[in-house]
């Protein structure tokens, strides 16, 4: 749902009226000094880390080797590293420098579960792997942490007062981990955040995403031989299916923009034993938390009249929640001139054709290769994916950028995207994020007046009298959920 466009004719003119140099591919020198020269000097370093985050696959609050490798890399830089924050012992904070502005970088590491694939254009799974990274976090943990390292020389280099943080950010897929950071209070003296993410395109764009919430539902029957004895049965898996059975008559009677999805984790082992326990593992999305919370309110009621109807019990545990991203156009605006003045991905030949095989299993999806040389159009608009980077938005401005490290065509949470994450086209792109987030970053720090806006702006946006409030209430962080 398009919210409104804002001509790039306006992006331009926003930068330049801001104070900040036009910037051409040949020119990014700041202070006397080329930040993007730095990340050039980095690739083999983004390659490096992306590759052994890619192989690690690592999930949520399970990411012992990835922040172990993240953490290593920013301490041989000299940066102070804070692990195990917010109770959670994959995350920590990075910082570099004194004095001056705090400008944060975000740096996810989690693979999804039930997912891999090699680095084949074809469908290729490997054998006993049990996640992968079809969201691309290999690819984020890496170019944060090459566009930290650049920031970081940059400072030194120059002379200029400010901090750099990395933040390493654990269990973003269904976790929740920046949430519990944001919780904690992690954000509090951060002036702005930057953050970037995996995609087929390279954008700017506003985007804002969806509320969320999950719960594990949990219900317990009686067991029972299904044949000999059915009648002292009480089916816990009954229980799930009476509530999946209400939960998509909801569906008809929901506003158009909310989700609902599902997923039955356990189930029974045997049909001639009546399972006495089964589990369901829910999300509620809504542009609105306020939204989320009204339909998961009837939600939770299906699962107490299934469990009734079939005489079992229910309890549930909620995982995770996520607020929207609150956007910050006065810094997308910035961050897509940063963007246009590094430009597109271009492919060598091996590249092509590694492309061209793999997007004929996108079939009609498939998008024209060179599209991936092409920035998308600024624009405003509600994106129907969920993020933990939301409750961030909502401690300090924050902006993103979203870069071509797939091809064209290809969906996130797909065998597609785990390959291109670890091709060379997948580090591409994260190279792209790398120096896109390193001219912002620069930016900000040599821009106070940026600065003010931003946040002239996220205070208008929050309200007076704004106080946070999570999606997941006071509960500890579920280390365990991927267990």
């Amino acid at each position: 749902m398009k919210l409104r466009t804002t001509p790039l004719a306006l992006a331009a003119f926003a930068t330049l009226a801001l104070g900040s140099a036009p910037l051409t591919a040949d020119n990014h020198s700041v202070a006397g000094v080329d930040p993007v020269g730095f990340v050039d000097a980095n690739a083999d370093r983004t390659v490096r880390v992306a590759k052994s985050l890619w192989e690690y696959a690592e999930v949520g609050y399970l990411e012992t080797r990835s922040t172990e490798l993240l953490q290593s890399e920013l301490a041989a830089e000299g940066f102070a590293v804070r692990e195990g924050i917010a109770d959670i012992p994959t995350a920590f904070v990075a910082e570099w420098g004194s004095g001056g502005p705090v400008i944060a970088i975000l740096a996810e590491m989690d693979a999804l579960p039930g997912i891999n694939q090699s680095g084949s254009a074809t469908r290729d799974p490997i054998d006993g792997k049990h996640a992968g990274h079809a969201c691309g976090h290999n690819l984020f943990g890496a170019g944060s942490l090459t566009a930290a390292i650049a920031v970081k020389q940059w400072l030194e280099e120059t002379g200029t007062p400010g901090r750099i943080r990395l933040y390493g950010t654990p269990a973003e897929e269904g976790g929740s981990g920046k949430v519990y950071m944001t919780r904690a209070g992690l954000f509090d003296d951060v002036d702005i955040a930057i953050h970037w993410h995996a995609d087929d395109e390279n954008s700017a764009a506003a985007r804002t995403s969806l509320a969320n919430r999950s719960a594990k539902f949990r219900f317990s029957g009686v067991s029972a031989h299904a044949a000999g004895a059915p009648e002292r049965g009480r089916s816990a898996l009954d229980g799930v299916e009476a509530m999946n059975m209400m939960a998509n008559m909801m569906h008809e009677h929901m506003p158009q923009d909310a989700r609902m999805h599902y997923v039955i984790t356990s189930g029974g082992n045997a049909p001639n034993v009546v399972p006495d326990f089964a589990e369901v593992f829910y999300y509620v999305r809504h542009p609105d938390p306020d939204g989320v919370e009204e339909i998961w309110q009837r939600l939770e009621a299906t699962a107490r009249g299934a469990a009734m109807g079939t005489g079992t019990d229910v309890e549930w545990e909620v995982i995770h929640g996520n607020n929207p991203l609150l956007v910050n156009e006065t810094l997308a605006r910035v961050m897509d001139a940063k963007l246009r003045s590094v430009g597109g991905l271009e492919y060598t030949a091996d590249e092509r054709a590694w492309a061209e095989q793999l997007q004929e299993s996108l079939g009609d999806a498939a998008k024209p290769l060179a599209s991936a040389t092409q920035i998308q159009p600024y624009e405003k608009n509600l994106g129907y994916g969920s993020t933990d980077v939301g409750d961030v938005s909502w401690a300090t401005p924050t902006v993103g950028v979203r870069t071509a490290t797939w091809v064209p065509g290809t969906s996130a949470h797909s065998w597609q995207a785990v390959a291109a994450s670890g091709h060379s086209i997948g580090y591409k792109g994260a190279q792209l994020a790398a120096k896109a987030m390193t001219l912002m970053a620069v930016e900000l720090f040599t821009n106070p007046d940026l600065r003010s806006q931003a946040r002239a702006e996220f205070d208008s946006a929050r309200g007076e009298n704004y106080e946070y409030r999570s999606l997941l209430g006071d509960r500890a962080p579920p280390l365990d959920y991927r267990k």
